[in-house]
């Protein structure tokens, strides 16, 4: 313990620290990452620039995400509500659009999240789509009903195995491509820094719809208010590197397939299935089954758990008793509604819908936070 003032301020953890880093790694990973689709249409489309562009998008959105604790803790907020219209302030109205934001991401990518895991369990061990629904939407319930801490429990263990598999997979895959240096040496002769441009723009809307891990990341990194080592920042730099890390893996070996993956059809849809599948390799397809349905389900539960975390106190839930009953309400109700949701198909509203909510974003979210944010937390 460390005296400063009349204050007793504590140092956070190193577990606490890693343990908050691996929430937004198990998160990120969600089911457009596990597909490998949201790679290769914000990445993989850019060429060699891409993996530029991943490393950009990555410190964008770990950067924005420290902002956004260090403003919470500083002022000692209680939701992100307060947070937003702390930072709009005097236009704290402007909360309300970061509402519309939130509430939109979370139905598409707990939906879909669902969906894709029970899809996932159907292929893989022949269940019934509709019973594989079932069970994820209850297992997504039981790991939201018991706060934060069982959040940051969970992601840490996902978050890990999510990472072990994807240095197996990934790492197999991009040795078996051969010759990667010359490859990406005639891609870059090829292309030169035309595409640059594009991946620049490209790692910002990326950053800009994986803003919807903001509630959830104010909620776990709660645990650093009072802390005097900006265990906020340190904690967002250490899931640069693990997201950095997960998220090229996987764009380095599309990249080093892009030419298999192109020229099947659909396989720009399920880019890093039919990749796998090429290679013939059976043991490869399990590892990859544990990786997409980790992903699948970690994503869920995190996004899930901010939405609880947001409402659990509020009036809406008034009525209900006890706290846990009222986090047993409010997660079984996203999860019916965007099981509900999945079953009426959102192919294109998840298609266009993350890209325009990452339009939305960088000038709701990303902007303000590194001017308006930075500000307040110098001044406060």
């Amino acid at each position: 313990m460390e005296k400063k003032g009349n204050h007793t301020a504590a140092k956070a953890s190193t577990a606490s620290i890693l343990s908050v880093a691996m929430v937004l790694f198990a998160s990120h990973a969600g089911g457009g990452f596990a597909t490998g689709n949201q790679e290769n249409t914000y990445f993989v489309c850019s060429g060699w620039a891409g993996l530029l562009s991943l490393a950009l998008s990555m410190a964008i959105l770990t950067g924005i995400i420290a902002i956004a604790m260090r403003l919470y803790n500083k002022y000692d907020l209680h939701s992100y509500k307060e947070l937003f219209k702390k930072l709009y302030h005097p236009f704290d109205k402007l909360e309300l659009v970061f509402e519309l934001f939130f509430y939109v991401m979370v139905i598409m990518a707990v939906s879909v999240a669902i969906a894709g895991a029970a899809s996932a369990l159907g292929q893989y061990f022949g269940w019934n789509y509709y019973v594989c629904i079932v069970l994820v939407g209850l297992l997504v319930f039981f790991a939201t009903i018991f706060g934060e801490r069982a959040v940051q429990l969970i992601s840490t263990y996902m978050g890990t195995a999510i990472m072990i598999c994807i240095f197996v997979a990934y790492g197999y895959g991009i040795l078996k491509a051969g010759n990667v240096g010359h490859l990406f040496s005639v891609r870059f002769q090829n292309e030169g820094f035309s595409e640059l441009p594009k991946a620049i723009w490209n790692a910002f809307v990326y950053a800009g719809f994986q803003c919807v891990q903001i509630p959830t990341m104010l909620a776990c990194g709660a645990i650093f208010k009072g802390k005097n080592n900006n265990a906020e920042g340190k904690s967002m730099f250490a899931s640069f590197f693990m997201n950095t890390f997960g998220l090229g893996m996987a764009v380095f070996m599309l990249l080093c397939w892009e030419n298999t993956f192109t020229k099947t059809p659909n396989g720009s849809t399920l880019p890093t299935l039919t990749v796998l599948q090429t290679m013939k390799a059976n043991w490869l397809l399990v590892v990859y089954g544990v990786i997409l349905l980790l992903c699948l389900v970690s994503s869920a539960i995190t996004l899930t758990f901010a939405f609880v975390d947001r409402f659990e106190n509020s009036k809406v839930v008034d009525k209900v008793p006890t706290l846990f009953e009222k986090r047993c309400v409010l997660s079984a109700f996203i999860i019916i509604l965007s099981v509900v949701i999945s079953l009426g198909g959102l192919t294109n509203i998840i298609k266009y819908g993350y890209g325009y909510m990452g339009y939305l974003a960088i000038f709701l979210i990303i902007i303000p936070l590194l001017t308006v944010g930075v500000r307040k937390i110098r001044k406060g």
